[in-house]
């Protein structure tokens, strides 16, 4: 597939008709919104197609409505969206412009075969199978975690790798978990018996694509396979229910063992951040 072709497809299933249950979709001026249904989460602008005589009302548009419900939010903006000048105009109005992500997609119907290796047995919680992976006489383990009172080891590990707290994880994992389940699937790999490395994957049910998040592995576990062994069994999951294509926000240390397997870029991201609740 062109890679023309493959932005078009993902905007439409990723950005514009992009539905999650907690929140709501709003349509209006070019622009896609998704309002939290609890006020207290981040609202997102997920989409818009904007041109040089409208993109300031609509800008202040957003602003607006927003403030007008106290929630803070992200304008979700790519390289590709118009007009060009779209990120400093957002920067000139007192947005506040984070560090670009790559957005690499994998089409499955083209995935390397190391990727469908028979993966271990994944069961859930506490039953675990060993992986095969890591030093000699090592133990290792994969994990679904299938509960919120099991993602404090989700939680372990995304802290220690990124040095930044996030007690968020509990209530944004943990609510699919509680009230969704079939959307999320949470996976951590142990080394006898602790936690090493940890992500977890969203199936939205209106998409062609699943979304790929968190692939972290501690600094002294790196090296044996472990996120290889995680984006293996996201892989396989995707592909047992019958996605096309897998979508990721890279980091620039990820990117790398992405493209070996195949993921291409498919574009640059930047997260604009707008604070209502000062």
């Amino acid at each position: 597939m062109e890679l023309r072709e493959l932005i078009e497809l993902y905007d439409h299933d990723e950005r514009i008709e992009s539905e999650d249950p907690r929140y709501r979709r709003e349509e209006s001026m070019g622009v896609i919104r998704q309002v939290p249904l609890m006020p207290d989460r981040l609202g997102f602008v997920t989409y818009s197609r904007l041109d040089e005589e409208n993109a300031g009302a609509v800008i202040r548009s957003q602003i607006d409505r927003f403030s007008d419900l106290g929630i803070d939010f992200e304008w979700k903006l790519y390289d590709h969206d118009t007009p060009p000048d779209l990120k400093e105009r957002l920067r000139g109005v007192g947005f506040t412009i984070e560090e670009a992500e790559s957005i690499m997609v994998l089409d499955l119907d083209q995935v390397q075969i190391e990727l469908l290796k028979p993966a271990p047995t994944v069961a859930r919680n506490e039953a675990t199978r060993p992986m095969g992976a890591g030093l000699p006489g090592e133990k290792i383990e994969i994990r679904r975690i299938t509960e919120p009172d099991n993602l404090p080891d989700v939680i372990a590990v995304e802290e220690a790798v990124w040095n930044e707290k996030m007690e968020w994880i509990h209530d944004h994992l943990g609510s699919y978990l509680r009230d969704y389940p079939g959307l999320l699937s949470v996976y951590v790999v142990y080394v006898d018996g602790v936690p090493a490395s940890a992500a977890w994957v969203f199936f939205l049910s209106n998409s062609r694509f699943a979304s790929l998040w968190g692939g972290s592995t501690l600094t002294g576990q790196r090296g044996k396979g472990l996120y290889t062994a995680l984006l293996a069994v996201r892989v396989q999951e995707a592909v047992q229910r019958q996605r096309r294509f897998l979508a990721v926000d890279a980091s620039s240390m990820s990117r790398p063992v992405l493209e070996k397997y195949g993921f291409q870029l498919l574009d640059y991201s930047t997260p604009c951040k707008w604070q209502v609740k000062k």
